[in-house]
């Protein structure tokens, strides 16, 4: 259904924007297969008034012309279609040279470079480019994505297609079986985090794609809950990764490791020993960033903190 939609679509744009003079419903019908077999006047008259809207929403413009003989016709005028030429000072076409850069790694990476490839053809120097005094750009960022859930779920996400899949907790030595109606995607600390609603516990949720096991199945139906907005989604990732902290907490630290631990700490205090005492923000998620320090990281406080790292410790022993 969503084929043949966007091809009746297509095929009504290329007609009006072909035409040097209106075109009538009746000549639009003859033309196009989809129109001519929608059977009667009524079925054929809602589909091309809902096929007319949904191209003026996608910013087609589309004129309504009356004739002598009180006919009404269609056409797209290509000079009021047509986009004004791409202009990009210096700062801009950086930016957009190191953003396709990012994403090399993942399956934008063929739509960023042929963008790049476009700009490049109407003399636009980009970051990418060699530079004239070394032949390497200056700047190399990456976001690197490994996870095989990735690619699936933004596309699930795009089409806003509800999927299930295989989940393992960080406590937890089995996964369970999840059903998500994605969101969005968000990298946090080298990390991917997919945030989505849960149709089991009927609230939204955010899973760390590392920790999805298998394969993500799409799933038939719309979704049943309201997607918010992108700032909104954002803080519940960041919220639930860990990012927005609520109180703080004391650990122990090795000496000469942990630095992004350091890197975050309101204050620090030199035990001894090799050890380090830090005061850190504590949030949601602290105790699964916790664990990845291993032997390296000692919680003092709070006891709850201390006893879901060591939780989390004990089930990744048991395997």
């Amino acid at each position: 259904m969503a084929i043949a939609k966007a091809e009746r679509l297509m095929n009504l744009a290329l007609c009006l924007l072909g035409t040097r003079r209106p075109l009538s419903k009746r000549e639009l019908r003859g033309s196009i297969e989809a129109y001519i077999e929608a059977g009667s006047d009524d079925s054929f008259n809602r589909m091309f008034e809902r096929d007319k809207d949904d191209l003026r929403e996608l910013g087609l413009v589309i004129e309504t012309v009356e004739s002598l003989d009180g006919d009404t016709g269609y056409l797209a005028r290509r000079d009021s279609n047509r986009l004004p030429p791409v202009s990009l000072d210096v700062e801009e076409a950086a930016a957009l040279g190191l953003a396709a850069k990012v994403w090399q790694q993942a399956r934008l990476a063929g739509a960023a470079s042929g963008a790049l490839q476009k700009l490049r053809a109407a003399g636009m120097p980009l970051a990418d480019d060699p530079a004239p005094y070394d032949g390497r750009s200056a700047l190399e960022p990456r976001i690197p994505v490994h996870e095989a859930a990735f690619e699936p779920l933004m596309l699930a996400s795009r089409d806003r297609r509800p999927v299930v899949f295989d989940y393992r907790k960080s406590n937890a030595a089995r996964p369970e079986t999840r059903q998500v109606e994605p969101w969005i995607l968000e990298s946090w600390r080298g990390h991917w985090y997919l945030a989505g609603w849960d149709r089991e516990r009927q609230a939204e949720r955010v899973f760390r794609l590392s920790r999805i096991t298998g394969k993500v199945r799409s799933k038939a139906g719309a979704y049943t809950a309201e997607v918010p907005d992108h700032v909104t989604v954002r803080e519940t990732v960041e919220s639930w990764a860990g990012e927005i902290a609520t109180s703080t907490a004391r650990i122990k630290l090795r000496s000469g490791h942990g630095y992004p631990l350091r890197a975050k700490a309101l204050g620090t205090r030199d035990l001894g020993d090799g050890w380090d005492e830090l005061e850190i923000p504590y949030g949601h998620g602290l105790d699964a960033w916790l664990v990845e320090f291993g032997p390296d990281v000692v919680v003092l406080e709070p006891a709850e903190l201390r006893a879901d790292v060591v939780d989390r410790l004990r089930a990744v022993a048991k395997g």
